[in-house]
């Protein structure tokens, strides 16, 4: 069975595959292989510290199969984006252009470089093997971030943001890219987002233009994919949706994807979640799919897994999942509804901007 769990050195190889492989690229994990090794050891050691506030910290999850010990995934968060320098982003305003003596009253919108979201918690670095069809495991590795904030409050921000892939051609080509990123780096969009994994984007104000890019002078091709996700991000964008983020008013300065933010105490895995014992499941048990997660101090373990509708029924887990959760009867797990109601979901794959 699939199970998230925190990511560590000894899986450096698989993690160097996905980070050299994945598409969209991998933001959170650089290609060169001493910078990612870094990168899992910062991980390992902000898993490990006391945290009362957040800070440089970085959180790196991977999705195992129980059967084979293969990683199929990964996700992580930033304890607070841009903590060392600034995290830009597009802020879309609506500026009011007026003459009383022409009678003219316009609202236009303009696109103006922001470092507002600058110390906010971020999730990132999202990526499922294409092998893997259906959404539950998207969900799976997704959320299983927000049931580690909501289980530790301290080491995160009161409010979570998120960057999906904006919309691009078949070719890799963003429209928005090449009406403005373009103009100022003179490169493609390709090689800037390898050539930016896992850097700062201090960069981006080194080059970006300073001043409000007007949106009604940009072509129409890039208009139109304004905070739009592209079509690889759709479950991506409904996942996060569910768990309780909403649209903000930021867009990615390098292909205009969309900003969700959300409120962690409004959110799916704090509002919905309800504690539970452990205990041996019995023949013929039914219910509906929940998020679990251990409660385990430096060993979180999060898990899908049907259980009854009752909080008093308990957590009737199989083996298996107890296994995966490296919890026996009687421990306490967390546990959340996967969707509200239960329903088919489309089978398609996941996509979401890192």
């Amino acid at each position: 069975m699939l199970f998230v769990r925190p990511g560590r050195l000894a899986d450096l190889d698989a993690l160097e595959h996905m980070a050299r492989t994945a598409q969209p690229v991998l933001h959170s994990l650089p290609h060169d292989r001493r910078a990612l090794e870094a990168r899992v050891a910062l991980s390992e050691d902000s898993f490990r510290a006391e945290v009362d506030f957040p800070g440089e910290e970085f959180y790196l999850f991977v999705l195992e199969d129980s059967e084979t010990g293969k990683l199929l995934g990964t996700a992580s968060i930033v304890a607070a984006a841009g903590y060392s320098e600034p995290f830009y982003a597009f802020r879309n305003d609506a500026l009011i252009h007026a003459s009383r003596e022409l009678h003219v009253n316009r609202k236009i919108h303009a696109l103006t470089m922001s470092h507002e979201l600058t110390g906010k918690s971020r999730l990132a670095g999202f990526y499922i093997d294409p092998s893997l069809r259906g959404d539950a495991a998207a969900h799976l590795m997704s959320r299983a971030r927000m049931m580690y904030i909501a289980a530790n409050r301290k080491r995160f921000t009161s409010e979570v943001f998120s960057l999906l892939l904006g919309v691009t051609d078949d070719q890799g080509v963003s429209p928005f890219w090449e009406a403005v990123g373009r103009k100022f780096f003179g490169r493609n969009f390709a090689d800037i987002e390898i050539e930016s994994g896992g850097r700062s984007r201090t960069f981006i104000a080194e080059v970006m233009p300073s001043y409000p890019v007007y949106v009604p002078l940009l072509p129409e091709s890039a208009q139109r994919v304004l905070g739009e996700p592209d079509e690889k991000a759709l479950l991506a964008y409904e996942i996060h949706l569910e768990e309780g983020f909403e649209t903000d008013r930021f867009v990615d300065i390098f292909d205009a994807g969309p900003v969700l933010t959300a409120q962690v105490d409004r959110s799916a895995c704090v509002t919905r979640n309800e504690t539970r014992a452990v205990r041996e499941a019995a023949a013929g048990e039914q219910g509906a799919t929940y998020l679990i997660a251990s409660n385990r101090a430096g060993d979180f373990r999060c898990v899908l897994a049907d259980l009854p509708g009752e909080k008093k029924l308990g957590a009737p887990l199989p083996q298996a999942v107890r296994t995966a959760l490296g919890v026996q009867d009687g421990d306490a797990v967390r546990c959340v509804p996967l969707h509200q109601q239960t329903e088919e979901q489309p089978d398609e794959l996941s996509g979401e901007a890192q």
